[in-house]
């Protein structure tokens, strides 16, 4: 810094500390564009669900259970939250005299995902170039 913008910037920090940081550490303005991200996906164990089943034809209950290493009524709960979306699809049946649940993900859901997907790498690429 040359010795007039040194006596502005100790004058500005005096008055204004904070704006005296932001100057000091952002000369300029960093645009960054806004994204929207699917709330219903970013959350943690339904992000882990959808993905899952992503890469998986269909999947168990007990499957995505030990997958995510969540509880029953946490993973139910999730799934439910997907399915009103329509982001994932259940099928209930029974083998011998025990229910199964099996899910996959829609095509609406694997749309979703790749926006979300987009959006994330997005606001990463944004992130590193700064």
């Amino acid at each position: 810094m040359a010795r007039s913008e040194e006596r502005i910037h100790k004058l500005r920090s005096e008055r204004e500390p904070q704006k005296a940081l932001a100057i000091r550490f952002f000369r300029r303005p960093v645009p960054i564009r806004r994204v929207e991200l699917d709330r219903l996906i970013h959350e943690q164990t339904r992000l882990g669900i959808v993905s899952a089943l992503a890469v998986n034809e269909s999947l168990s209950f007990k499957d995505l259970k030990r997958i995510l290493k969540t509880s029953d009524g946490n993973l139910s709960v999730h799934a439910r939250k997907l399915e009103t979306a329509e982001y994932i699809s259940c099928s209930k049946s029974f083998e011998g005299r025990m229910p199964k649940t099996e899910y996959r993900l829609t095509s609406l859901g694997r749309r979703a995902l790749e926006r979300y997907l987009d959006q994330m790498e997005e606001l990463i690429r944004a992130a590193r170039v700064h």
